[in-house]
């Protein structure tokens, strides 16, 4: 195997096909990296210590894997930072419980061979490769020590996981004093592994609030695409990975303060550019018609979009998947009869989106979570059983039954 060791200035990409002794490590013929987890960044936002960021702290963030490796490297994120980030060390360990990680487990992180890397505004960097080997679904303990004042951090807001901040130093393997609790993310937007030839690619699900799992327990893992996740992992033969890029109250067609840039804009960051990736699910556009019904400046733009600019939406997504090399499954909008912004006006326009989804062959296929969900004779509602009490974000039961509503032969089959 070649060294390869690549930093791009431009985006801060950071990649190294070596560890950091720079001894290279024979690996299983076949191998080949995909992400294995990941969650699209976001701006600062008042609410969680985004908005002050962080100096001489560290931060444990928890995060499942979905398909296994032998080797693992971790993306941090600078996406929406004001000035450089200085990592001054980071590891990965393999999570035992809350900030306590399995002994013997941790690993070090280096970036081009150094333990410290600075990222600059808009950048990114990807670790050198640690040898870890972790089956499918491994909660794994990820450490970022920031020596000095980040100011706004990046972040992903509604990480339904409880993760952890300490004073000072704390990047080993352990428990440490994390006293800090918070259910963001900051500054980690990816991680990929080393995966066997049966783990063909990754499956990118691109959506809002759904899809990141609001309604679900926090710390249980009960998104759709972790069930999806678990799907194939259960079964034998060819799998895939599955990223999570769902974004609370995210949509298609515009940014919000609150909610993130608009699914056609980061296509690019959160889709094209994850590793190995091989399909993609869309399900957006709920919250392009509800934000008609919603007032206040972290939810502007409140525009009434219609059915056929969601439409067009959709299809830009389909022509940059397409161009990329990749398939797109198109996801029916699930029913909201209850929720604070439904309206009669804008179930007209769900309806009248799901059947051009269901009915256009724009897709490579479609993904029915619209019947999956509704309730038994109500198909404006949410079956009661998989109602998480605001009538538009499914529970656990929901959410499984999303993932049971994928066909994983329409996913795996050759495009």
């Amino acid at each position: 195997m070649a060294l390869v060791v690549l930093f791009r200035i431009g985006t801060a990409v950071v990649n190294s096909d070596a560890p950091a002794s720079a001894t290279l490590v024979p690996v299983p013929a076949g191998s080949h990296w995909i992400t294995t987890w990941g969650a699209s960044p976001q701006r600062a936002t008042a609410g969680n210590l985004s908005r002050a960021g962080f100096r001489e702290a560290t931060i444990r963030e928890i995060v499942l894997t979905s398909a296994g490796g032998v080797r693992v490297r971790v993306r941090l994120t600078n996406a929406f930072g004001s000035a450089p980030l200085r990592i001054g060390l980071a590891a990965v360990a393999i999570d035992d419980s809350g900030p306590n990680t399995v002994a013997g487990t941790s690993r070090p992180l280096y970036f081009a061979g150094t333990r410290s890397v600075l990222i600059p505004p808009g950048g990114e960097a990807t670790s050198d490769p640690v040898r870890l080997a972790i089956p499918p679904a491994t909660r794994l303990a990820i450490s970022i020590f920031l020596p000095r004042p980040t100011g706004p951090a990046t972040q992903h807001a509604d990480a339904q996981q409880i993760n952890y901040v300490a004073a000072g130093v704390h990047v080993g393997g352990g428990g440490g004093p994390f006293r800090i609790r918070t259910a963001s993310w900051y500054f980690l937007d990816g991680v990929d592994v080393l995966g066997s030839r049966r783990a063909l690619g990754s499956v990118i699900a691109l959506g809002d609030s759904i899809t990141d799992g609001v309604g679900s327990p926090y710390d249980q893992n009960g998104r759709w695409p972790n069930d999806l996740a678990a799907r194939f992992n259960d079964r034998s033969g060819a799998t895939l990975a599955v990223v999570d890029e769902g974004i609370g109250g995210n949509r298609v067609l515009s940014s919000a303060r609150c909610c993130g840039v608009d699914a056609v804009a980061r296509f690019e960051r959160d889709v094209r550019d994850q590793t190995g990736a091989r399909d993609v699910i869309l399900l957006e556009g709920i919250n392009d018609i509800g934000a008609s019904q919603s007032s206040g400046p972290l939810t502007a733009p409140h525009t009434a979009v219609s059915a056929l600019k969601i439409v067009e939406g959709y299809e830009r997504i389909i022509t940059l998947v397409h161009t990329a090399g990749l398939r797109i499954f198109g996801a029916t909008l699930t029913p909201f009869e209850g929720a604070r912004y439904w309206t009669p006006a804008g179930e007209a326009k769900r309806e009248a989106v799901n059947h051009w989804i269901r009915t256009s062959g724009a897709f490579d296929g479609v993904i029915d979570f619209a019947t999956a969900t509704a309730a038994p004779g109500d198909p404006e509602r949410l079956n009661p059983a998989y109602d998480s009490g605001d009538h538009l974000h499914p529970n656990a039961a929901g959410y499984r039954a999303m993932a049971a509503a994928v066909n994983l032969g329409a996913l795996l089959r050759a495009g």
